[in-house]
């Protein structure tokens, strides 16, 4: 038996009785397909086994229902009310067509597509051919206008119509013919530029990404047809696969579909391995959209010394990430994001790149200094991309670095006010977003920051990183020694942490890279002599920044917490 299944009225009657007989019409959707099927039974099924609710599909037998029914309520909304030309921006137009034939079956009405290659034709039942001529979009137009009864007409690459008054105005027409009568016309693509007159008439709907419970269907057959066509192991499941889930979100149906049975071929084998392999596919959305930097994660929490406080924030919200499903059964949502001040060197960003890695999610770096734009409104709208971008690829960890250079409250006069209004719009996106984004912002000066910006709220917690103390400091020498194969039992770390006190994380990593230099020019092994040369001759910001170093230091006292 099919697993979905669900009666439909208008193709035809739901139930023939031919004595004892039954001959049913069903609808079944296989991840990016939809499939009309035809059972004859002995008997009219019981009522649980084929039902529609006003809810959405359910599934025959278990109760679960399809993950796009959210999105078909909505286009039903719009088309009751009496919307009858829809502009539908989608990313897979085989997606937008599967969509689209389960609302004409919602509905009771059939659905035909319009290309310009094919024509006009049935897109719901096996088709005889297209209607005569209808490759021109003014015949099929025409042809739409002219039948009027209850249908939906997709058209499916019908581009550059803005300029051509004759398109434009048979669409309005052929739309018309809809209002309040169950149908409507529905123009697909990944962008619209509407005509002026058409837009009191229209409506645009842009076509959620895929839901978890697609990537997971999808995630399962693809594994069924590798494992039937070859011989593979998979073994991946619980909470790697949460993960491998987490890591396809935001990709399109088919770019997930390849990336697994890529993954799956190299080796014979989906294994937990393989999740963060693909992560690194997600790269592919970042470089089509060109407004946020992919950036591999690769450091650990093992790499930061101290800062146990806010390791031990974040270790309490792992939980949360691998398995979002229970916390939001358990009444938790997502984590929001941290805000991390602090002086300059001592390791906020290094924390950027760890939670990704330690959360196994894709990390995105924005620079704000690549959204800005000459020409008026461009800012705006790179802006607004970029955080799409990291909605569309949710769950991800985005960083964004030295945020005051981007939302600094002294420059909206010298840039004309772009600044507050980009400063407006990330405010609104902090409160409204749908997506899974955990935001990593890190600042040096919070003077430049707005005072809405640290309102309670935005962030889930304010966290102070400080310079390190004598114990850290030894820690950072001894990470540092390891990373660049020395032994650090070699050196003397207690001497070295007590003279470079003051020192950020990032000017003891530059002593030992200074350190490693004049070692090699001299022909000589790196020993504490040299580094404890190289701090000598080492002024750290602690000195040449003191009073700024000091007023941040009060400032944070009482409205942050402690990262140590």
């Amino acid at each position: 038996m099919y697993r979905y299944g669900f009666p439909v009225p208008a193709l035809e009657t739901p139930f023939h009785t031919e004595g004892r007989a039954v001959s049913v019409l069903f609808i079944a959707p296989f991840g990016e397909r939809v499939r009309f099927i035809r059972v004859h039974l002995k008997e009219k099924p019981p009522g649980h086994i084929i039902t529609t609710n006003p809810a959405g599909v359910e599934c025959a037998g278990d109760g679960r229902s399809i993950p796009m029914k959210d999105t078909l309520k909505e286009l039903e909304l719009l088309i009751r009310s009496r919307y009858s030309l829809i502009f539908l921006e989608a990313d897979e137009e085989e997606r937008a067509e599967t969509v689209l034939r389960l609302l004409a079956a919602r509905l009771g009405i059939p659905y035909f597509l319009w290309t310009r290659t094919r024509g006009l034709m049935r897109g719901d039942v096996e088709s005889k051919g297209a209607v005569y001529g209808s490759a021109d979009p003014v015949k099929a137009l025409m042809h739409v206008e002219a039948s009027g009864f209850p249908a939906l007409y997709h058209f499916v690459g019908l581009d550059g119509f803005k300029g051509d008054r004759t398109t434009s105005e048979l669409l309005k027409y052929a739309s018309g013919r809809y209002l309040g009568n169950n149908g409507a016309v529905i123009v697909s693509g990944n962008s619209h530029d509407i005509p002026e007159n058409l837009r009191s008439a229209s409506a645009v709907f842009r076509l959620p990404a895929p839901g978890r419970e697609e990537y997971r269907e999808l995630l399962g057959r693809v594994t069924r047809d590798m494992l039937s066509r070859m011989n593979v192991k998979i073994s991946i499941s619980g909470e790697d696969t949460n993960r491998l889930l987490n890591n396809l979100t935001g990709l399109t149906l088919t770019e997930a579909g390849k990336i697994i049975t890529k993954l799956i071929v190299e080796d014979g084998e989906l294994s937990p391995a393989d999740v963060r392999k693909a992560a690194e596919a997600k790269r592919v959305i970042v470089e089509r959209e060109g407004v946020l930097e992919y950036y591999p994660a690769e450091e650990n929490m093992s790499d930061i010394a101290d800062l146990a406080a806010l390791k031990s924030w974040l270790s309490k919200r792992k939980e949360i990430v691998a398995n979002p499903e229970k916390a939001r059964e358990f009444g938790l949502t997502f984590p929001k994001g941290i805000l991390l001040l602090g002086v300059p060197g001592c390791g906020k960003s290094l924390c950027a790149r760890a939670v990704a890695m330690e959360w196994g999610l894709p990390l995105l770096r924005m620079d704000p200094s690549s959204l800005y734009n000459k020409y008026i409104g461009e800012s705006e709208k790179n802006f607004k991309r970029a955080m799409r971008t990291a909605e569309k690829m949710s769950p991800v960890v985005l960083w964004i670095d030295e945020i005051e250079k981007a939302f600094s409250s002294d420059g909206g006069a010298a840039d004309g006010g772009l600044s507050a209004r980009i400063f407006g719009t990330f405010l609104s996106w902090l409160q409204e977003r749908k997506g899974d984004v955990f935001i990593v912002a890190t600042a040096n000066n919070v003077k430049a920051l707005p005072p809405e910006f640290m309102r309670k709220g935005r962030f889930d917690e304010i966290f102070f990183v400080d310079l390190p103390d004598a114990e850290t400091r030894r820690a950072i020498f001894s990470i540092h020694l390891e990373k660049r194969g020395k032994n650090p039992d070699l050196f003397d770390l207690a001497e070295l942490s007590d003279l470079a006190g003051g020192f950020s994380g990032s000017e003891i990593e530059q002593v030992i890279v200074s350190g490693l230099y004049s070692a090699f020019s001299e022909r000589k092994e790196l020993s504490t002599e040299i580094l404890l040369s190289e701090i000598s001759a080492t002024r750290p910001l602690s000195e040449t920044m003191s009073e700024k170093i000091a007023l941040l230091r009060e400032w944070a006292r009482d409205r942050t917490v402690s990262a140590h």
